[in-house]
């Protein structure tokens, strides 16, 4: 009987004991969540460790836009600009570092966080003041300075994308947690300087002015103003989180409208912010797909007679009220199919659905003179600079059109071949030769042709039995029978 019953009861015991081993578990598993938890708030946790006071007295001691704080402005923007003319990053990086500029759009963001009005007036008066100064000194300098080269530094600056957005914003951050830690980290604050960039931008708005080139100047201000509402928008943001203590009125009406303006400004600069993010975010999808389509679908593209894709003289145009545009740029005697055409715009409408709206334009250009081939090496520099960003790229670029160039023209080694015409042919007195390029409007041809100008004393039967074994001779040396020879006399 006794061992029925242990046999009866075995189940019971088993099933106790699976229970407590997934209480166990579950007990052991929660702790480990709490361990994480806890090692991560200890991590990540920058309010122990923030001085508040401090903070707030740097920030405004910063501010001010007078005495020293001009002259090393004006430094800066000398140096930024001599930097971005003579295309030293370096010089550029070393104005970043002394710009001034910095503190009063911490300012901006700090007082609408903690409603200061005072501060806000301030701030806002010497920023637009370092802006307008930076921006007159610059355009002085590139109007009068005799060298003003479109170089790649300036350049960059021309066209802000989604990655200046973020560079600003977490730069931002960066920033002013550096500045709320006791101690403040100066590394930091230097980096910053140095990844945001607000110098460099107003220099080129100078330039653009000064050269009178509108679309320079605003694509510069442009990135200037992304730069300067997502730092203000990051102070803004880290100092709430850190919930740094509000200004205090002793009039109830007045701390309120204060509030409500400070709200007010929060919300206008957190709307724009956002809009500008969506808009470059836009842009920067449509030029990464763009550019991806023309390397998967057009750039693969074989020619059968000699044509070529000139992809460095292809465009990418966005347009915010979807007039955008890829204009592909092709040269040779050899047309693109009308159904290759369709055929890349079929793939670009069902594979590309943010270029869906955009136009394809293909510009085919022939080779009808020589004119128009010796001068594209020029034209291709010259369309090209945002692309051409060091000499290895221009040499390597060079050298390819050269090749090209090359293949274009018939190669003799003219030297040696007068020197022989001179010694066999004793009635020459000159010779000549020039490539010729001639079309029938179907195909274009390259023809060596040849100038021969006879001694007064050679007589016309000698001339006419000189010129035929003159050129039945030069036919053997250059392999080509339809190389033409002239007489001048």
């Amino acid at each position: 009987m006794q061992e029925q019953a242990n046999q009866s009861g075995q189940p019971e015991n088993d099933n106790g004991a699976a229970q407590n081993s997934t209480d166990q578990v579950k007990r052991d598993f929660s702790g480990l969540l709490e361990s994480l938890k806890t090692f991560f708030a200890e991590l990540l946790d920058i309010r122990s460790n923030t001085d508040q006071d401090t903070t707030i007295q740097h920030i405004k001691d910063d501010i001010p836009f007078k005495g020293h704080n001009s002259w090393i402005l004006i430094c800066s923007i000398f140096i930024a600009s001599v930097g971005l003319n003579a295309n030293s990053p370096a010089v550029v990086i070393g104005a970043m570092l002394i710009s001034p500029l910095m503190g009063p759009i911490l300012g901006m963001g700090m007082s609408i966080a903690i409603n200061d009005v005072d501060t806000l007036r301030r701030s806002v008066k010497n920023f637009l003041v370092m802006v307008g100064l930076s921006i007159l000194t610059a355009f002085l300098f590139f109007r009068f300075f005799p060298l003003r080269d479109e170089s790649s530094e300036l350049l960059a600056r021309t066209a802000p994308d989604i990655r200046d957005v973020l560079i600003a914003f977490f730069g931002g951050l960066a920033l002013v947690i550096a500045r709320a830690k006791k101690g403040t980290i100066a590394s930091v604050i230097f980096g910053v300087a140095i990844a945001t960039a607000l110098m460099p931008p107003l220099c080129t708005v100078g330039f653009g002015l000064a050269i009178g080139n509108w679309d320079y100047a605003s694509g510069a201000m442009y990135l200037f103003l992304i730069n300067t509402i997502f730092i203000g928008l990051a102070t803004f943001l880290v100092l709430k989180i850190l919930r740094f203590p509000m200004v205090r009125y002793v009039n109830s009406a007045r701390r309120r409208m204060i509030s409500r303006i400070a709200s007010l400004i929060a919300i206008i600069v957190m709307v724009p912010a956002g809009y500008t993010f969506f808009n470059v975010w836009k842009e920067s999808r449509f030029r990464n797909d763009a550019r991806k389509f023309i390397h998967t679908v057009v750039a693969p593209y074989q020619f059968s007679k000699g044509g070529m894709f000139l992809e460095n003289l292809s465009e990418i145009n966005y347009g915010k009220d979807g007039d955008s545009s890829i204009e592909l740029v092709f040269m040779g005697d050899e047309a693109i199919p009308e159904n290759v055409i369709n055929t890349w715009k079929n793939q670009k409408e069902s594979e590309y659905p943010v270029l869906r709206d955009a136009k394809l334009r293909i510009v085919q250009g022939g080779q009808s003179d020589s004119e128009q081939k010796y001068n594209y090496v020029h034209e291709l520099y010259e369309s090209s600079k945002k692309e051409l960003v060091n000499n290895e790229t221009k040499l390597r670029l060079l050298e390819e059109e050269v090749e090209r160039l090359q293949k274009l023209t018939y190669n003799v080694d003219f030297s040696s071949l007068s020197k022989e015409a001179g010694v066999l042919y004793e009635g020459v007195e000159s010779f000549g030769f020039s490539n010729e390029i001639r079309t029938d409007f179907s195909k274009t041809d390259t023809i060596p042709a040849f100038t021969v100008s006879w001694k007064e004393n050679v007589s016309q039967a000698q001339r006419k039995k000189e010129f035929d074994k003159l050129k039945e001779w030069l036919v053997l040396k250059t392999g080509n029978d339809k190389l033409e020879v002239k007489e001048l006399n």
